[in-house]
């Protein structure tokens, strides 16, 4: 039987300069999709797939993104004073979700090397990790889809979608080799091919599932990348070279890219869609 994945990793230290100035101060991950920030509804998808403890990897002047998800007693006094018993019982459920834990990336070299900062952390445990440029809103949370895989495979998972011809020079793309439905075997790993030289239209979403032979990847390999960053790509790269088999999903639902002013927007929007008492108004202000 394949180990369980309790443990997710929450890349967050990464430097937001699509949304300077905002972010001189204010952590990307914390950015708002109506009421909650970015990172939260991360949070709540792992809970949601039975993820048990939360390492989040920041980078320095990050301590909001801690903040968020301590205990927060002026505040929760304040809300108990005001008889705003549904905001408190809000907030402590956000508290409680998960064991979390910090660990600082102090200089940006990629996100390989970030996992590598939460390796003590990990341990010899398959683990998920999670980008907070990437939300899917679908019928199950994307990473439960992913679990569902590593439990049948017991080898890593990327998740992935098709991606428009004019987009893929902007995504990791997988060389397919058997396809079973949305279930496909990674022969092939290519950084942000061309449309006429990439191998297909899947492209690399940040969301995986990851064995420790992952990390031991990352720490005996050189940096793959001309600016000397280690990038996870890498990790996988060395795997498949070694012959261990990697999987790749399909994932059911709709991904919005977080990392970009226009998919902030557009996730904004599409939420509020969805909420009975911002749909009509929103629906009224875009017609003026």
């Amino acid at each position: 039987m394949n180990k369980p994945v309790r443990k997710a990793v929450i890349l967050a230290a990464g430097l937001g300069t699509r949304f300077l100035p905002m972010t001189k101060v204010i952590p990307k991950a914390m950015l708002p999709i109506l009421n909650k920030p970015v990172i939260q509804y991360l949070v709540e998808e792992a809970v949601a797939s039975g993820i048990e403890e939360i390492i989040i990897v920041t980078g320095l002047g990050k301590r909001t993104i801690e903040e968020h998800f301590d205990p927060s007693y002026e505040l929760e006094y304040d809300l108990i004073k005001r008889g705003k018993q549904d905001l408190l019982t809000e907030i402590r459920k956000v508290e409680k979700a998960a064991r979390f834990i910090y660990v600082h990336q102090n200089e940006a070299r990629g996100d390989g090397h970030a996992l590598l900062c939460a390796k003590d952390l990990i341990g010899d445990e398959p683990f998920a990790v999670l980008f907070c440029d990437d939300i899917i809103d679908g019928p199950r949370p994307a990473l439960t889809q992913l679990l569902d895989v590593y439990k049948e495979k017991g080898s890593c998972v990327l998740c992935t979608e098709r991606v428009p011809k004019e987009r893929i020079s902007n995504y990791g793309i997988i060389s397919p080799g058997t396809v079973e439905g949305r279930h496909i075997q990674v022969t092939a790993l290519v950084e942000k091919p061309t449309a006429e030289t990439a191998p297909s239209d899947l492209g690399i979403i940040g969301k995986y599932i990851c064995t420790p032979d992952v990390l031991a990847a990352l720490a005996r390999g050189k940096p793959g990348q001309p600016d000397g960053e280690i990038r996870l790509i890498d990790g996988f790269r060395t795997l498949l070279a070694e012959g261990q088999p990697i999987y790749a999903l399909e994932v059911e639902g709709t991904r919005y890219d977080t990392g970009t002013p226009w998919g902030l927007l557009e996730v904004n929007m599409a939420f509020a869609r969805k909420d009975p008492d911002l749909k009509e108004r929103l629906e009224n202000f875009l017609k003026k």
